[in-house]
């Protein structure tokens, strides 16, 4: 890719998740990585061939790093092109993103992996990661040929939205993962409780009519995942953990040695199952909203570190797929726009610190995947999003670069303008004067 002109950015809030270091500073960006970080609001001599942008003050922190993106391609364009997805995610300061395999054809061979790759290299946007199927078709019977894939570059393998139901297969899966250091992940959810379910189990349910399925169903195929993780020694992340029952069987375990992670989804941090109001189908999600309690224990876990990664849970859907009666509507939101700005309310909210609120996208992710990122440090990738952490942003579904609207966000007010995007040095988004 080319490169773009040496840069300095002076008065900044560096957020550096790594050494933690929250404070003002100036970055110099040359050849695509970065080339010095200083901890003083200006650099005594700059060079004359240097572009200055003076920060004034805005925070300058890792590019986001979102572990969990759905989109349409293949199969399924009109929901969300790579390309679309990569414009999305610049916009909102995601410089990376691993794109879930459970699409149409699913991406469960090493050639399917290399298009993926392909299609990234051709767009030159943000990078983009794809994560293999652990099973052909996502559909939990047959093993896909993991150790291939991995060479042809996938980060790690899921059947995305699809639960594994048989145990041995999931064994066989974590076994073999385990042999060249490959992580897992699954959904914790037990299919036949949760089957034709679009709401959790309770009072609100019951009086809004919605089929409904018991909280206890995530955690029962979660101990049962965990089991199976503590058995094979496997690695195992538990994607999109949403109860407080969960998040205790994870904690017991974790207590074990057991070599598992979790992700949290900025929209269980932030809604609850009452946010769904009069049946607005942007809040049918996969897993359901919880209740209020379920969100309180989710931001204390972040907060604690027992969740230690949040993802946006990006699922484009059009317009038809949501303007349904609200167990009818499919399940998912849009996420990567809004992702900053909504984990930015829960620093403003004091339920976090902004340091660790910004490894929670940073580096927790690329340390999972073993990547450079994640860090302002000489010789890093310069993947960096610099953000007005205190300007009110609208956020407005029509307005949104993804294909698809479908925003639980959509009119709501949140604090967090991204100002500008570089990906390897090169600014793939900035925001209009």
């Amino acid at each position: 890719m080319p490169q773009s002109q040496p840069t300095a950015f002076i008065n900044a809030r560096l957020v550096d998740p790594e050494s933690r270091y929250d404070g003002p500073g100036c970055l110099v960006v040359a050849e695509g990585v970065i080339a010095d970080v200083t901890r003083r609001p200006t650099i005594d001599s700059l060079s004359a061939d240097l572009r200055v942008v003076d920060c004034a003050g805005a925070m300058l922190a890792p590019g986001l790093i979102d572990l969990r993106v759905k989109t349409g391609e293949p199969g399924a364009e009109p929901k969300e092109t790579l390309k679309s997805a990569s414009r999305a995610a610049a916009a909102g300061g995601v410089t990376s993103i691993v794109v879930q395999p459970d699409t149409d054809p699913a991406v469960d061979d090493p050639a399917m992996v290399d298009f993926i790759l392909r299609r990234a290299r051709d767009i030159e946007l943000v990078h983009v990661y794809p994560a293999g199927a652990a099973t052909r078709d996502c559909a939990g019977e047959r093993m896909t040929e993991m150790g291939l894939m991995r060479e042809a570059g996938a980060v790690y393998f899921t059947d995305g939205d699809h639960s594994i139901v048989n145990s041995k297969t999931f064994r066989r899966i974590l076994t073999y993962a385990k042999a060249f250091g490959a992580l897992v992940a699954h959904r914790p959810a037990d299919p036949w409780l949760s089957q034709g379910a679009c709401a959790t189990e309770g009072e609100f349910a019951a009086r809004a009519g919605l089929p409904a399925a018991p909280a206890v169903a995530e955690r029962i195929m979660l101990e049962r995942d965990l089991a199976i993780t503590e058995l094979t020694g496997g690695r195992l992340l538990v994607d999109q953990i949403t109860t407080e029952a969960a998040l205790e069987t994870l904690q017991r375990y974790r207590s074990r040695g057991v070599r598992a992670l979790a992700t949290a989804s900025i929209n269980h941090l932030c809604f609850n199952e009452v946010d769904t109001g009069d049946y607005r189908t942007f809040y049918r999600l996969d897993p359901p909203l919880r209740p209020e309690s379920d969100r309180q224990a989710l931001i204390d876990s972040v907060a604690s570190g027992l969740v230690p990664i949040i993802v946006s849970a990006h699922a484009p859907l059009p317009a038809e797929d949501k303007r349904l009666p609200f167990s009818e509507a499919l399940p998912g939101a849009v996420g990567l726009e809004t992702l900053l700005p909504a984990l930015l309310g829960l620093y403003h909210e004091g339920r976090s610190s902004l340091i660790d609120l910004i490894r929670a996208v940073t580096l927790a992710p690329a340390e999972t995947l073993g990547l450079q990122a994640g860090r302002l440090a000489a010789g890093a990738p310069a993947d960096l999003v610099l953000c007005d952490i205190d300007a009110p942003v609208r956020i407005e579904a029509d307005r949104l670069i993804s294909k698809s609207k479908n925003s639980p966000f959509d009119g709501r007010r949140l604090q967090g303008q991204v100002l500008m995007t570089l990906v390897d040095g090169r600014v793939v988004h900035q925001a209009r004067a």
